[in-house]
């Protein structure tokens, strides 16, 4: 199976450790991965906000990078899967946008045409890879209890969720839960797994922000976490890098390790702190 990586912006300069991990784990899985160097940011919700047309523009040619290589398209990050999921669907039924757009990448030397899948890297090793395989390339076995976090925008809105083919419910997520199971981890419930982590929220109002991830960090604390995990960088930027400042803020006692999906797995597959890139944490990850 050969996929066409879009990085995201996040994965290659704020978290590298995420893109390190995610080429262990498919290497170990015998995922043939072709990183898209040439796409550009997503615009994160935000360019829309300002030029919806630019951001239409913008995030079809990054598709059009893997559909001239003939590439299933393969998402790292929770925001960027939503962006361009709601590119191709905007395309897919609007001839006339779909004819615009593609006057624009025209003089590029692009042309959408609408005929690939993007799937979120969570959903695209289940569905392709599956439970079973995964299994086989345990070296050790995790003995954590670990929080999954799943962030907004790989579930909602319902429409754009990727996991149909996996009998997956938006309304009630199971993968990642079932993801910890399978590496020999427990899987800890908790009331916010499901909220949004913040990351957005914090260019309008830092301190929604700052609420949405301190009620985060201590429910899975209070649950009995060792460690939470993430699909999604954005969503790992709030919940490490601010944990220091929003428990000094909120007298509150944080100190839960966060993982990304892969370096979950990279650890599960037997790497080393070193090769997954754990030292670039901000709450340091000691199993």
């Amino acid at each position: 199976m050969k996929n066409g990586l879009y990085t995201g912006c996040t994965a290659k300069e704020s978290t590298p450790e995420l893109l390190k991990s995610t080429l262990l784990v498919a290497k170990t899985l015998g995922i043939e991965i072709e990183v898209l160097n040439e796409a550009s940011c997503c615009g994160a919700g935000h360019l829309q906000d300002f030029d919806e047309f630019l951001s239409l523009v913008i995030n079809a040619r990054n598709i059009c990078l893997a559909e001239k290589r003939g590439l299933k398209m393969v998402t790292l990050c929770n925001t960027c899967q939503l962006m361009l999921e709601n590119t191709k669907r905007k395309l897919d039924v609007d001839e006339k946008l779909k004819e615009k757009v593609n006057q624009k990448l025209g003089e590029l030397g692009y042309k959408y045409v609408g005929n690939m899948k993007i799937q979120h890297f969570l959903y695209s090793n289940l569905e392709h890879i599956g439970y079973e395989e995964i299994t086989k390339h345990i070296k050790r076995p995790l003995n954590l209890k670990i929080a999954p976090f799943y962030g907004c925008h790989i579930i909602r809105p319902s429409k754009t969720h990727d996991g149909d083919n996996l009998n997956e419910n938006p309304y009630k997520p199971n993968a990642i839960e079932n993801l910890i199971k399978v590496l020999m981890g427990e899987s800890i419930d908790y009331p916010t797994k499901l909220k949004c982590c913040g990351f957005h929220v914090d260019l309008q109002n830092t301190p929604v922000s700052e609420k949405l991830t301190s009620n985060i960090l201590e429910d899975a604390t209070n649950a009995g976490a060792e460690a939470i995990v993430t699909p999604c960088p954005l969503c790992h930027l709030n919940l490490d890098v601010k944990q220091r400042a929003i428990a000094k803020r909120k007298n509150k006692d944080f100190n839960i390790p966060v993982l990304h999906l892969p370096e979950m797995l990279a650890l599960a597959f037997g790497y080393s702190a070193e090769e997954i890139g754990l030292n670039h944490h901000v709450i340091d990850v000691k199993f």
